[in-house]
């Protein structure tokens, strides 16, 4: 299904041009609405609707947030405030108390002018198609596909109006999940955090800490602007110069929502998704917990970490990018792990969505267990050099059917001669082509997409 706001992320754009207050007063508005109308299929108990929302640091997040308030309230529903905190938490919260949605504002790794609005159900996973329609057709004034006469929802009044309730013990009930999965103290580890300026900002140091690790952080002064601006999993050389300036045993940087992860190994090398999914996946082997040997990745995942799965026994299905696409297939299939090569990686015996914190959980509970090192865990992982390059566009849909930007990534194909591959795709949150190669080198790799990118700029 295509839809007109919301694309594989949930709704994002540039604040107050391609998303505004009232675009969200009008999600609250449904939302509130929507969970005590004959439309809502979900078995509910008895009483007004209930939606927890939580937010990053981004200056807008606020404004988006009392706009949602207000809708939600105003059509009758409580709004549960979580305050600054990650998506994965607002998915734990939702599933686990029993709220009828959940609500993430954030625009992850985009910089602080963009945000978004994340829609999760009850069960702590992407809000179906089909409910994002009707959100839809909402917006844009169509009642007639809600069944509504007139020409809005119809509001509460008196004491039918709803409430905002400060929920901010929600967010400690998670920060206590993450802390009761480990089995092993952390105190002789030297751990760095690059926390982004974003949502785990508070929470990354706070478990941590508590796990008894020696924590560096970088990256937690949040002033409103400056998420993921040289920080964090997008910029990970900052986290590399502090495990090496200060002796670190590993380091994990999170993304702007904390919902992926990349992790530094203690002589300040990046281990990204690919090989993160590799050593979590063979933990999961090792105890008899990988259902069919299998490890769900995205197309983006690189070949050569297919290939170090295979000489472990572990298969490897592909699927489209985005995670909600790895989660559908570990959904269909019952899969205990998938993920991108960005670190968004979910376990499906703790989460429903990706978990950043949880990631880094996993992979030092593995370097306990081991009594080893992140070098050597990742080591088996040969990857192959691969550069990704974003070209900003007006129509995606356009290039990608453009005979000349076609002819250039075939003529591409045929210099690398098997020996790595194209991958030209459309970003499902920005308005980007993504040209990514794959080959011997790295110089090569960067020249064949600069090749492919001047034709997607001239046409």
């Amino acid at each position: 299904m295509q839809n007109k706001y919301f694309g594989t992320d949930g709704f994002r754009g540039e604040v107050n041009v391609n998303l505004t207050a009232e675009h969200a007063y009008k999600i609250g508005r449904f939302l509130g609405w929507y969970f005590a109308s004959p439309l809502c299929k979900t078995d509910k108990a008895s009483g007004r609707p209930r939606i927890v929302i939580g937010k990053d640091t981004r200056r807008s997040s606020y404004m988006l947030e009392y706009a949602l308030c207000s809708g939600i309230i105003a059509s009758g529903g409580d709004a549960y405030i979580l305050h600054v905190t990650t998506t994965p938490s607002v998915s734990y919260v939702t599933r686990l108390e029993g709220f009828d949605c959940g609500i993430m504002i954030t625009a992850s790794h985009n910089p602080f002018y963009d945000n978004g609005i994340k829609v999760i159900n009850r069960y702590g996973e992407k809000f179906d198609d089909a409910a994002t329609a009707l959100i839809e057709s909402y917006i844009d004034g169509d009642l007639k596909s809600l069944g509504v006469e007139g020409d809005d929802l119809p509001p509460a009044h008196r004491d039918g109006i709803g409430a905002i309730v400060d929920y901010v013990s929600g967010r400690n009930r998670y920060i206590g999940y993450l802390i009761s999965l480990a089995s092993h103290s952390y105190k002789n580890l030297k751990i760095g955090l690059d926390c982004a300026n974003g949502a785990s900002w508070s929470i990354a140091k706070a478990v941590f800490d508590a796990l008894g690790a020696q924590t560096y952080v970088v990256g937690d002064a949040p002033d409103g602007i400056n998420i993921n601006e040289s920080c964090g999993s997008t910029h990970i050389e900052n986290l590399c110069r502090l495990v090496r300036e200060q002796h670190l045993d590993i380091g994990f940087a999170f993304d702007g929502d904390a919902d992926r992860c990349i992790a530094v190994d203690e002589k300040g090398n990046e281990v990204d998704g690919d090989k993160m999914m590799y050593i979590l996946a063979n933990r999961l082997k090792s105890r008899d917990m990988l259902k069919d040997d299998t490890v769900v990745a995205t197309i983006m995942s690189n070949s050569g970490f297919v290939n170090s799965l295979k000489k472990a026994g572990i298969n490897c299905e592909l699927t489209t990018v985005g995670d909600r696409f790895v989660y559908e297939r570990m959904q269909q299939k019952d899969y205990d792990i998938g993920g991108e090569q960005s670190g968004h990686i979910i376990l499906k015996k703790y989460a429903t969505t990706g978990d950043g914190l949880l990631t880094a959980i996993m992979i030092t509970e593995e370097i306990c267990d081991r009594k080893t090192t992140l070098s050597k865990l990742a080591e088996p992982v040969h990857l192959y050099p691969q550069f990704t390059q974003n070209v900003r566009v007006a129509d995606k849909k356009a290039v990608m059917t453009n005979q000349a930007v076609l002819d250039a990534a075939r003529g591409v194909e045929e210099k690398i001669n098997g020996k790595g591959r194209v991958l030209l795709r459309e970003s499902g949150t920005e308005p980007v082509i993504r040209v990514m190669i794959e080959c011997e080198s790295e110089t090569l790799c960067r020249e064949y997409a600069a090749e492919i990118s001047e034709k997607i700029m001239c046409n």
